[in-house]
């Protein structure tokens, strides 16, 4: 189900992969092209006025919270500049992090050798993403992950995770999709190189000042994956 909770003020959605919510002045990239683009890839007919809130990565999926008004946009975009939205995600991790809890503090900033991603710059931008590792699923040499990034830079978790030697399953961008070349079990291999998106989901998004709690399901891809390396 795409629609995980409405209000009279705002809609939460379950995004699916491949939906850019990117916003530029080009008309196709505007912010109503962009909540037009998840209306459709939810299956939802279109609803005038819906103001997107945030924004996650084209291939992540999960929780999305559009407002209904001005007046609620202005209330629900300050919960989330000042972060009093508790952002929860899960990912697939190459690797066990040392600690199995903890967090990453790299400030980040653009890498100035490729323009598309984000890396730990001495000059960059504060940054902070907790990790929890839920289950290590040693024959692929993977962590389910729960991480909870306190401020949202752009590629925040992909870009902490795979600076930490931690690169999300499927993530060709920060060094991810390769990984499974050094599994052993064929049939493991087999099933990690079937991935073709980093597997990263906003799990939940709480905003306690308003009331709201909305949570989305596991994808099926990432529920599969995990459902195949837990038998392992």
């Amino acid at each position: 189900m795409a629609v995980l909770f409405e209000s009279a003020d705002v809609l939460a959605l379950d995004k699916p992969p491949g939906v850019s919510l990117a916003t530029s002045s080009r008309a196709d990239k505007s912010a109503s092209a962009a909540v037009e683009r998840l209306l459709s890839s939810c299956k939802e007919a279109a609803r005038p006025g819906l103001l997107l809130v945030h924004r996650l990565d084209l291939p992540t999926t999960g929780v999305v919270l559009l407002a209904r008004s001005d007046a609620a946009h202005r209330v629900l975009s300050r919960a989330f500049q000042s972060g009093a939205a508790r952002k929860t995600y899960r990912a697939l991790a190459w690797g066990h992090p040392v600690p199995a809890r903890g967090a990453w503090r790299d400030p980040l900033g653009r890498d100035p050798r490729d323009g598309r991603k984000t890396k730990p710059r001495a000059d960059g931008k504060h940054a902070v993403t907790n990790y929890e590792t839920l289950q290590r699923l040693r024959p692929a040499g993977v962590a389910d992950l729960e991480l909870s990034p306190e401020t949202g830079r752009t590629h925040q978790i992909r870009a902490h995770a795979a600076a930490h030697g931690h690169p999300l399953v499927g993530d060709d961008l920060y060094g991810g999709a390769t990984r499974w070349h050094g599994v052993r079990d064929p049939r493991l291999r087999r099933a990690l190189s079937e991935v073709k998106r980093p597997l990263l989901h906003a799990a939940r998004v709480e905003i306690p000042e308003l009331g709201l709690d909305v949570s989305a399901p596991l994808p099926e891809d990432y529920e599969e994956i995990l459902r195949f390396l837990q038998r392992r």
